[in-house]
């Protein structure tokens, strides 16, 4: 029977709990004893505390249960990790919890065992809330300082007795450091020729081949006695009806299943199921929206090493590079004879695209024009801001000085949808341009905004506005806005498999840079697809055909493409002697894909009373 605060509080290790951190279970046909009700009463009136996190993490700040009942939470956003590291430095071992502990159990549980186990949730939840509040202390806006005024100062500025606050301090010093090498990395990779090149590094043929056979025969494992033939795909659709239904038993039976048989580190399918199992239990918690806020707010890689996972996904992928390609070529023959030149970039991101077209430029036959670009990002956080911006323009100027085009550059950080035609300064005597690669997935459409003409619309008629001479629009191929929860996850799951298994035919499984781009650019959006809805759920990006439509009725009218553009790329993506890829045409699309399946699209358009 447990009789102090550290047993009532579950500091003394109980047995591992089979429960889910994320779902509750069924109610438990034992009934649990006088002991267990008053200890469970007690810590309710604890949560009610407002400081009651800080008081117990200041009270047990390297009691190592708490520090393991934070670690399946490490697990989900940073990467399953045997070291945790105390407040003083220190570091020990923490025994990770197998997937399957975390799960329902069939067997007899003693009311003891309850008492450990529940206890341990408490505890979980509460490791839970420390993270969200910590996270927070990263957000823009009224949350941080609502908790910054919490904090002791001095008056020499530093923090006492604060650990969060201390922690804070040494991830700002960390980071003003890994800026000057991420800005070193960036300038290097803007001057670097973005021609697709042959790619990422290629797979030994035994590998590719091994892997070949693992997609088309069910994943096998073995065991004492028996062989079980595990298919991840049905049994991840399977538990997406059963969440669908709020079937918590069968979906918690199922999960068991997909996490004992998946991996980050396994084959195309484990890797893939291990980040959609991730999703389906977010959902089933209703935690999705705060998963996803923490996946986006607190960054899983540095800044240095997610250029470097981008760089290797643009390489392997090649989708990107073909559509800046087609881009740059087509503004670099709209431009021709052409002294004044004037490009809205929606989601320039970094600027990676431009450095090319400045070089065609500054080679061009008669000199370059007067080029000016205006960049535009969105307010976001971890790896893009407003500072970001504005250094990707101070390193296409640096890029335009060396090259000797004249150039200027604006930055806009802003809604896309708020950005109107009198903030963008054109200039009838200059040839304008607007482009987006893969940008406009994110705003809302009619789905969400009913009373009002929504974002998606509202860009298109700005664009109308401009009367631009070329609108260069690439799209992510993917119908994420179906109001069916399993119709939406089936059309993910099954592009994001073209992705894992591109992802595998390409780059080897134990590049680390791999396990980046998968978990910090695939599971990221998996999460945002699979476990929001509503405004939260802001990955809705729709089939170039439903764009080809919505594009006509905001009145632009398609462009045919450039042939001899379209036949200058195929020859390039053949060089790369991958026969999977795809690159095709459909309806003045250029389509590009992996296997047979359209993963993205880019075509060209112009106001309906301009004429090219």
């Amino acid at each position: 029977m447990a009789d102090t605060p550290e047993e009532v509080l579950g500091f003394v290790r109980p047995k591992p709990p089979r429960a889910s951190i994320f779902f509750d279970l069924p109610a438990t046909p034992h009934k649990q004893p006088q002991h267990v009700h008053m200890a469970l009463d007690s810590i309710s009136h604890m949560l009610m505390e407002e400081d009651i996190v800080e008081k117990i993490m200041c009270q047990y700040p390297d009691n190592p249960i708490l520090l393991q009942a934070q670690q399946p939470f490490a697990e989900i956003l940073y990467g399953a990790s045997d070291i945790v590291t105390s407040s003083n430095g220190q570091e020990f071992s923490a025994p990770i919890m197998p997937s399957s502990a975390l799960l329902p159990s069939q067997d007899t549980v003693e009311p003891n065992s309850i008492e450990g186990s529940t206890s341990m949730q408490m505890m979980s939840t509460m490791a839970f809330l420390k993270g969200m509040e910590e996270a927070r202390l990263f957000l823009p806006g009224g949350d941080n300082e609502r908790f910054a005024c919490k904090k002791r100062f001095h008056e020499d500025g530093d923090v006492r007795d604060n650990n969060v606050g201390r922690r804070r301090k040494q991830i700002m010093i960390s980071e003003s450091e890994e800026q000057v090498t991420a800005r070193n990395l960036l300038d290097q990779l803007v001057l670097k020729d973005h021609g697709l090149g042959s790619g990422a590094t290629q797979k030994p043929t035994s590998e590719v081949k091994q892997q070949n056979i693992c997609m088309q025969v069910p994943r096998i494992r073995r065991g004492m006695a028996q062989m079980i033939v595990v298919d991840l795909e049905t049994q991840l659709f399977r538990c997406a009806e059963a969440v669908a239904t709020n079937d918590r038993h069968n979906a918690g039976r199922l999960l068991e299943i997909i996490k004992g048989h998946s991996s980050p580190t396994g084959d195309t399918t484990e890797r893939l199921a291990h980040y959609f199992a991730e999703g389906l239990e977010a959902r089933l918690a209703g935690a999705g929206s705060e998963l996803y806020l923490l996946l986006m707010t607190v960054k899983h890689s540095s800044v240095v090493e997610f250029i470097k996972a981008y760089q290797l996904y643009m390489d392997a992928t090649c989708s990107t590079k073909v559509a800046f390609l087609f881009s740059n070529k087509t503004i670099y023959n709209i431009a021709a004879g052409k002294s004044k030149l004037h490009i809205v970039h929606y989601g320039i991101g970094d600027g990676l695209q431009w450095t090319d077209l400045l070089r065609w430029f500054a080679e061009r036959e008669g000199g370059p024009p007067e080029v000016r670009i205006t960049g535009i990002n969105r307010p976001q956080t971890v790896f893009h801001s407003a500072k970001r911006t504005e250094e990707a323009g101070h390193r296409l100027i640096l890029s335009a000085r060396k090259l000797g085009v004249s150039f200027k550059f604006r930055a806009i950080t802003a809604k896309f949808e708020t950005v109107r035609v009198e903030d963008l300064d054109i200039n009838p005597d200059e040839v304008l341009i607007v482009n987006t690669i893969f940008q406009f997935r994110t705003l809302m459409d009619e789905t969400i905004i009913v009373d009002r003409i929504n974002p998606r619309d509202q860009v298109l008629n700005t664009i109308r506005k401009m009367k631009p001479a070329v609108f260069i629009h690439g799209v992510v191929n993917a119908s994420y806005c179906a109001a069916s929860f399993v119709t939406r996850f089936r059309e993910a799951l099954y592009n994001f498999l073209a992705g894992f298994d591109l992802m595998e035919a390409t780059v080897p499984r134990d590049n680390n840079l791999r396990v980046v781009v998968e978990r910090d650019i695939f599971a990221r959006s998996a999460m945002n697809i699979i476990a929001c809805e509503g405004a939260d759920r802001v990955e809705r990006t729709q089939h170039y055909k439903d764009w080809q439509v919505r594009n006509q009725r905001a009145g632009l009218k398609q462009l045919p493409l450039d042939p001899d553009i379209i036949s200058v790329l195929k020859a390039q993506v053949k060089k790369r002697n991958q026969k999977n890829f795809m690159i095709n045409e459909d309806h003045q699309w250029l389509l590009q894909g992996w296997k047979g399946r359209v993963l993205s699209a880019i075509s060209i358009w112009a106001a309906n009373n301009v004429t090219s």
